[in-house]
């Protein structure tokens, strides 16, 4: 039995004040209300670094360049009806004000605090990668 293998690049951006941006899923989509790392599913052809420079850029208006991005660790994640790999990226560096364009909400949040917001399963052991990098 073959399981559908979904590849999802995700980032956290870290501001001055050693703050890991994270986004509220919006109402309608599915894990409406859980907290995430901004970013995306890969495209056909794409690498995870164009496919973050294009996701930050369509959820928050930000401008990154590759070079800003440093891979982390990863989440492999089993879900019902697909397996998740997740690259987490960090970023320091970016152009423009972060907004939600796609998201509910946004938070700031000190890394001891991220356990504090509910996220999706696959999301939750990238937070004491954070808390070791912090």
């Amino acid at each position: 039995m073959s399981v559908k293998l979904v590849i999802v690049a995700a980032c956290a951006l870290i501001d001055a004040d050693s703050r890991v941006l994270i986004a509220e899923r919006p109402a309608g989509k599915e894990m409406a209300g859980l907290w995430e790392f901004p970013g995306g599913k890969l495209e056909p052809g794409e690498r995870p670094e164009e496919t973050l420079i294009r996701e930050l850029s369509e959820e928050l208006g930000i401008v990154v360049s590759d070079a800003c991005l440093a891979p982390l660790t990863f989440a492999s994640h089993a879900y019902p009806d697909f397996h998740l790999l997740m690259p987490l990226y960090v970023c320091r560096r970016w152009e423009g004000q972060v907004m939600a364009m796609h998201h509910a909400r946004l938070a700031w949040v000190r890394p001891n605090k991220l356990r504090d917001y509910p996220m999706p399963p696959a999301d939750e052991p990238l937070v004491s990668h954070l808390m070791t990098l912090l």
